[in-house]
């Protein structure tokens, strides 16, 4: 297959203005920019069923024949429907190993491959993926065999030995109903398919690109925390370098959509000694007279970070960024230190394009909403850009597992800090939940091992992560510890149709009734006593239209009652709230927008109680 774009040129080399890179649609799932160019490798792959799993023993990687093919990205699901030649995705039972393999022609460069090298990124692929270049096994950058996860993007360097003029590339990708894994609400051997829980969407869901970086650079991996009250903004950078020496990493900011002339805003240096390998570094940047961000005013700022090498040479990386600070204080959530009501929809993408989770995002700001709550699912990293550039807050929420275990904990965890290395730049990011219902820590009431491994994920958050508020199990079930609740807010999700009832609930709620509100008791581990010390958030309510929520299913009347509804929030003190849903997603027939064109199916602005 041949590459649309044959400049290789290196990416500190290309001048581009940042306006025009602004303008340009991204055909990458990435939110940090390269100034290079790149080559996806999307398109046709041939692909094969591993029924009996005997590929890794016949050694398919050397060589096999393939009997199909199949569109890259997709899943496999939709792949084995294809190869069997029927309409409607495929389901499987326990195990699932697919085989795909594609040649690509090495681009030509411009310059000898002294500073720089290929590097291979997939966006995202899963459950479990390995990858080989004319039958050498690669290892992701962190020193993997196999990668693990389906949610977030893992990448190659290419050794300039193993590369020929045309080359073989070969995955394999496997997956199982295992519910120790990180699965959201994909069905599994505990949770089956069907009413909430939705069929599995696995393999290569996301592009792959083939890309010239630096030897010595940094990653497209960038943390962002504000302190709006001293105008600093702290960046957590990653670098990448297979030259011990002396770098500078210079941090540039400018005004967003900024023509190459302009000059800078804020700019500062930093010298540094670096070894061999991969290294995280803190750096803090004052930007006096910043304007800050929020879904009112989402401003941004352009950062240009660059590693220098002793003879000058920089390599570059590019994104925007905005300051903002979130805080769980008393009754209230404050933004930039405002008390701010959450107006929130519950949003499950499913097997969403990203050309409609665009139209989704544009969707539920029309209706008034300022949060979206991405329910349990890792998405496209340019809806996270979307968001910033469109003011709307989000609230994410790490995939979880089905059952509760130590290794389902440890599953947990790394998916947790894969996700966080990838999105913590984003300022419309505010709020994180660990878990939610109890999937995953069903045994939370119970196992003090349980409590205590969200405890200590909930006190590392606080820590290395100051600029999210977190939820440990939300939903029901938070955890006391010595009276001190292991949350920045305590969320509810009260489901009824009824308005008496709805105005009960929401009364004992206010009045800090722990039992006999939610499904289970709002609180486990130690007695907790509230008295609006944290905000209270009624993080599910609705469902009308879906047969176990009740209530009316379209038309005026289910507008009038989430209008009625709503009004009862807004007259109790209660910080925010999250309506159930944004769009159907297969059985769940509660969307209030067309999951495909992104049309209403209510007023605009009906959620909006600001």
């Amino acid at each position: 297959m041949n590459s649309e774009h044959t400049n290789y040129s290196l990416s500190g080399s290309q001048e581009e203005p940042v306006a025009a890179l602004e303008e340009a649609p991204n055909p990458l799932p990435r939110a940090v920019l390269r100034l290079n160019n790149h080559f996806l490798l999307d398109g046709e792959w041939k692909f094969a069923l591993d029924a009996d799993d005997t590929g890794l023993r016949d050694c398919w990687f050397l060589g096999h024949d393939y009997e199909h093919s199949a569109h890259w990205p997709g899943s496999i699901e939709a792949h084995m429907a294809q190869a069997k030649g029927d309409a409607p995705a495929v389901m499987w039972q326990d195990t699932v190993v697919a085989w795909y393999e594609r040649e690509f022609t090495l681009p030509t460069i411009a310059e000898p491959l002294t500073r720089s090298m290929f590097q291979l990124t997939f966006g995202a692929c899963g459950y479990e993926t390995r990858v080989w270049l004319n039958g050498r096994l690669l290892r992701t950058i962190e020193g993997e065999d196999v990668h693990f996860g389906e949610y977030t993007s893992f990448s190659y360097e290419l050794r300039e030995e193993n590369l020929h003029p045309v080359n073989r590339l070969t995955v394999r990708v496997a997956d199982t109903m295992d519910a120790e894994t990180t699965r959201g609400k994909q069905e599994s051997h505990i949770y089956k398919r069907g009413g909430i829980w939705y069929q599995t969407y696995s393999g290569a869901v996301r592009s792959v690109w083939l890309e010239m970086v630096e030897r010595n650079r940094l990653r497209s991996r960038l943390g962002v925390d504000s302190v709006v009250e001293d105008q600093l903004v702290r960046f957590n950078v990653t670098t990448r370098v297979h030259d011990p020496g002396h770098y500078t990493l210079r941090l540039r900011v400018f005004e967003r959509g900024a023509a190459k002339a302009t000059p800078h805003l804020f700019t500062s240096d930093f010298p540094l000694r670096l070894e061999a390998g991969q290294k995280q570094q803190r750096v803090v940047l004052e930007m006096p007279g910043a304007r800050l961000w929020s879904p009112e005013a989402p401003n941004l700022y352009q950062l240009v970070a660059e590693l220098i090498d002793t003879d000058g040479y920089a390599a570059q990386i590019e994104t925007h960024f905005g300051l903002r600070k979130i805080e769980s204080r008393g009754r209230h959530v404050y933004l930039n230190n405002e008390p701010t009501y959450l107006d929130g929809i519950l949003y499950q993408p499913g097997t969403a394009t990203y050309e409609e989770m665009r139209r989704h995002m544009h969707a539920m700001q029309k209706l008034g909403c300022n949060l979206v709550r991405v329910h349990i699912a890792g998405i496209d990293p340019r809806i996270y850009n979307l968001a910033d550039e469109l003011g709307l807050l989000l609230w994410v929420e790490v995939p979880s597992p089905h059952t509760s275990s130590p290794r389902s904990r440890q599953n947990h965890r790394e998916e947790l800090l894969r996700m966080l290395m990838l999105i913590e730049s984003h300022p419309s990011v505010v709020i994180w939940s660990l878990y939610n219902e109890d999937w995953g820590c069903q045994d939370i009431a119970t196992n003090p091992e349980t409590r205590q491994y969200i405890i200590d994920t909930y006190h590392f958050m606080l820590i290395e992560h100051p600029q999210f508020l977190v939820v440990d199990n939300d939903g029901w079930q938070h955890i006391s510890q010595e009276g001190r609740l292991k949350s920045d807010l305590l969320t509810a999700h009260l489901y009824t149709p009824d308005m008496p009832h709805w105005q009960n609930l929401l009364d004992r709620l206010v009045r800090g009734e722990m039992d006999g509100t939610a499904a289970f008791p709002l609180i486990v581990g130690d007695a907790f006593f509230y008295r609006r010390q944290k905000p209270l958030i009624v993080s599910e309510w609705g469902g009308f239209g879906f047969a176990n929520y009740g209530g009316p299913e379209a038309g005026e009347e289910r507008t009038e009652q989430i209008r009625q509804f709503k009004q009862e929030l807004r007259a109790r003190p209660i910080a925010g709230d999250v309506y159930t849903q944004a769009t159907n997603i297969e059985d769940e027939r509660n969307g209030i927008i067309d999951q495909h064109t992104g049309e209403l199916a209510v007023p605009p602005g009906l959620l909006n109680s600001r």
